[in-house]
């Protein structure tokens, strides 16, 4: 039995709220702050929600699903938590920092764990010139918008704009774009970790663009920074056999 303490934090769906009861009741529990393993509780839009929250924490999170999908999360097991939490793989992850200028000059910065997002808000599309590492490598992507996804992030939006999906420990970085119209055939690029990737909307009078970090969102930009901070690092903790490296790797083969 694992002599790690637990801190429970659980979304406000009921299957979450009695499932945090059954644990604590359980396991006890503690705060966040004296955990040595924080346990969210609910989908993965309330691991996302964690990870932010605990970001500069430096603890090990483990995910019960009480969502949907639950890529980010274990199955429910109350009576075995402990010894799976005792054995579980590590999986190490950077978030994407996102530097927004709007168009009256003032700049937002937030991370994104998955990816870093571009939209058209109205019916015009959006018209982006994309800059990496200071060079400009796509003068004008007219289409509804652009992200750039992490490993982690490569399973979930950019994957439906038809991104490629990363190996977790890939040192890399997904640009996909979402319904390009020019260029037509352009799929998007495999990036370095490293990229520092710059997005300037065209005519943003006219084509107005928002930028979204995971799910905060800036309206009306005309420049956006995007970069990985690896001054950052957040530990996933997963079932044995059931690591996020190989859950990846089963998607590249789901048909």
């Amino acid at each position: 039995m694992t002599t790690k303490r637990l801190g429970f934090l659980a979304s406000d769906k009921p299957e979450a709220a009695s499932t945090l009861q059954a644990l604590v009741e359980r396991y006890g529990d503690c705060s966040p702050s004296k955990a040595d393993v924080i346990v969210a509780i609910g989908g993965d839009g309330f691991m996302l929600e964690t990870l932010r929250t605990h970001m500069n924490d430096g603890k090990p999170i483990y995910g019960v699903n009480c969502g949907t999908v639950g890529f980010l999360m274990n199955p429910q097991d109350v009576d075995g938590l402990a010894d799976r939490i005792e054995a579980a793989e590590e999986a190490v992850i950077h978030p994407l920092t996102m530097e927004a200028t709007t168009d009256d000059g003032h700049v937002e910065t937030a991370r994104a764990i998955n990816e870093i997002s571009l939209f058209r808000q109205t019916r015009q599309s959006a018209q982006i010139r994309i800059t990496v590492n200071g060079k400009v490598r796509m003068d004008s992507l007219t289409c509804d918008g652009v992200l750039l996804a992490t490993p982690a992030g490569s399973t979930a939006y950019n994957l439906s704009a038809h991104g490629p999906i990363l190996p977790i420990n890939a040192q890399m970085l997904a640009l996909t774009p979402i319904s390009a119209f020019r260029p037509r055939r352009w799929r998007g690029a495999l990036l370095s970790h490293d990229a520092v990737v710059q997005f300037e909307t065209i005519n943003p009078e006219f084509r107005p663009v928002s930028a979204v970090a995971d799910n905060y969102e800036v309206r009306n930009v005309t420049r956006v920074t995007a970069r990985e901070d690896r001054s950052i690092s957040m530990t996933l903790l997963f079932d044995q056999g059931h690591s996020l490296d190989e859950r990846i790797l089963r998607e590249q083969f789901d048909y």
